[in-house]
């Protein structure tokens, strides 16, 4: 079930969250939204769902015994990565093993169980945190396997620390006030993903599958793909943290107007913080960080961008990838006036960066984002076509570039504009709901990491 379907939109979420406001039991409301959230999972995923309680379960009972004990710690880390290892990978280093030895070992074809990367994550930081003593061992396991599962975040993220929601586990604060903000936050993230993201993917989808694009035709398909995967995911986590603003929980926020950064450094503190700061926190610091000299915080930061883009899929273009921006952190290291362009210079350098690199993250192989880096630099065809650029195309890609500006936080605290902002929202709602009934354009990209 996708946030962005009118079954969750009229079914699903109504039901869960006036069942969620009329019972007054604490338990009873951790309860429903422990089912309503398995029930969520076992929508679109009937047999992982096994998978997900089972994998709670295992960090429940280590969590319990570990105490001070690193062997344990070292256990649970092994058998976590080795689930996404055996789930997400292995095809992946089966065939590579099979290029690189001549051998012909069958690959084996397992289905990617959806949002196996962040309930792994969230879980794996919770055992380490207890590890740490930052937070204390969570003794219900229905409470921990609510952490997990919840259902706002469960699918893709943003990935939740066990610390940030603990306390509201038990002791949550829900009113009508509260509902209506959570409402208008989803609605706004609704909104992204339908309506923008899902024209820009529309597009770049067609760009992509060109055999040989003109290079205008290719640098349209790369700027649709950079709004579609900003405001399909940026929108997906709006979603989520409205959702859980609905019920009571507070989600830290995983966007920060990215394409306005300065920098590749500056990019990476905007652009999907909640995982950005999960290796910063989990892998780089504990590889030393910067504090046993340039040489090994190179190679720790290497290695944690190499992590960070085999993170998103086994697929090399997502390692090359993950390595690409950090040769341009490591750059910015190294020669520090790259930091210190002029303002416009530094974000149009970082832009184009970033842009370069997810014309390697959209993809299918290396040797399909060498071809279209042709075709952006004049390879392809001579003659453009410009048949994908409708005022519908147009009107939305203007909406993308005003939308990843800062320019309506202007008007976010002045209380006279709030009935305005409710009633554009409750017409963006209506809107969505129009082009869902269309059947039009809608998946999510984040769904297959």
């Amino acid at each position: 079930m996708v946030f962005s379907s009118l079954v969750f939109l009229c079914i699903f979420l109504p039901l869960v969250l006036i069942l969620h406001t009329v019972i007054p039991n604490r338990k009873l409301q951790n309860a429903l939204l422990l089912a309503a959230s398995l029930l969520f999972y076992a929508y679109g995923e009937p047999i992982y769902v096994l998978l997900m309680v089972l994998s709670a379960l295992f960090n429940y009972g280590v969590a319990l015994v570990m105490g001070e004990r690193r062997w344990v710690l070292a256990l649970a880390v092994c058998v976590n990565i080795g689930l996404l290892g055996v789930f997400k990978y292995a095809g992946f280093f089966v065939t590579g093993l099979n290029g690189l030895l001549g051998a012909h070992i069958p690959v084996p074809q397992i289905a990617l169980p959806i949002g196996i990367s962040f309930f792994t994550f969230q879980a794996l930081s919770y055992v380490i945190d207890v590890y740490r003593q930052q937070v204390p061992v969570q003794r219900s396991y229905g409470k921990l396997l609510l952490y997990i599962s919840l259902f706002p975040q469960l699918i893709a993220g943003p990935i939740v620390r066990y610390a940030d929601v603990a306390e509201q586990i038990d002791h949550r604060r829900v009113d009508g006030d509260q509902i209506a903000l959570g409402l208008r936050r989803f609605i706004l993230g609704l909104g992204k993903k339908v309506l923008i993201a899902n024209a820009m993917g529309a597009v770049a989808d067609s760009v992509f599958a060109a055999a040989e694009p003109n290079a205008l035709n290719a640098w349209i398909g790369a700027v649709a793909y950079l709004m579609q995967i900003y405001y399909d995911f940026s929108g997906y986590s709006d979603m989520a943290i409205g959702l859980g603003k609905m019920f009571g929980f507070s989600f830290k926020e995983n966007f920060s107007y990215p394409y306005i950064s300065g920098s590749v450094q500056e990019f990476w503190r905007r652009w999907h913080i909640s995982l950005s700061s999960w290796f910063r926190d989990y892998v780089y610091i504990p590889l030393g960080g910067n504090r046993k000299g340039r040489v090994r915080t190179v190679s720790n930061k290497l290695a944690v961008f190499l992590l960070t883009g085999l993170w998103h899929g086994a697929n090399w273009t997502f390692v090359v990838w993950g390595l690409f921006h950090g040769s341009f952190l490591l750059l910015e290291e190294f020669v520090p006036r790259l930091k210190k362009l002029p303002k416009v210079l530094g974000q149009l350098y970082t832009l184009l960066v970033v842009t370069l690199g997810f014309v390697v993250f959209r993809a299918d192989s290396l040797a399909a984002a060498w071809q279209y880096f042709g075709c952006m630099f004049g390879a392809g065809a001579r003659i453009p076509d410009v048949s994908q650029l409708t005022p519908y195309f147009m009107v939305m890609l203007a909406a993308a570039v005003l939308g990843a500006c800062p320019l309506a936080d202007r008007f976010k605290h002045k209380k006279r504009w709030e009935p305005i902002r409710f009633v554009l929202a409750f017409l963006l709602l209506v809107w969505c709901m129009i082009r869902l009934a269309g059947g039009s354009y809608n998946p999510f990209i984040y769904f297959r990491f």
